[in-house]
């Protein structure tokens, strides 16, 4: 664990818990690197060493997910009893987000369009941007087309 996660008790970079019962329910934890068996190895460890239980632990990563650790990801739910690992890259987390929060899309969109094309040179690369802004195309496409049913 990171000197930070062992002074916060965090299990990873962001939590979301019950209001109920402050129970987490998914911890995300983003890396800037490709996410390696090695990474889901030591989130285990933090689960177990801490002691609670979580229904998610999600990956973000900056590269391209490999298909293998991606498989070893998905293995690990019966082994766990039912925590499922998930690896997404920049552009599947904004589409999980979008999920979660499809009632405040568009102001989540210009947000995150602000942040990725506010600096040429950031952790998001030239092809994800592109990608991102046509992914926000067609949600908005999606969006009028919602909004013309109703």
């Amino acid at each position: 664990m990171s000197r930070t996660e062992i002074q916060t008790g965090a299990l990873g970079d962001v939590e979301i818990t019950l209001l109920v019962d402050d129970q987490i329910i998914t911890s995300y934890e983003m890396k800037n690197k490709r996410v390696t068996c090695e990474d889901i190895d030591r989130a285990l460890q933090k689960l177990l060493l801490s002691g609670r239980r979580v229904n998610n632990y999600i990956f973000i990563t900056t590269e391209p997910v490999n298909d293998e650790v991606q498989a070893y990801a998905r293995s690990l739910y019966h082994e766990t009893g039912g925590i499922e690992f998930v690896i997404l890259d920049c552009i599947g987390f904004i589409r999980h987000f979008l999920h979660l929060f499809h009632r405040l899309r568009s102001r989540f969109l210009e947000a995150y369009q602000a942040l990725i094309l506010s600096e040429p040179q950031s952790a998001v690369s030239q092809p994800v941007k592109e990608a991102f802004l046509a992914m926000r195309q067609a949600a908005e496409t999606g969006m009028e087309a919602e909004q013309t049913q109703i």
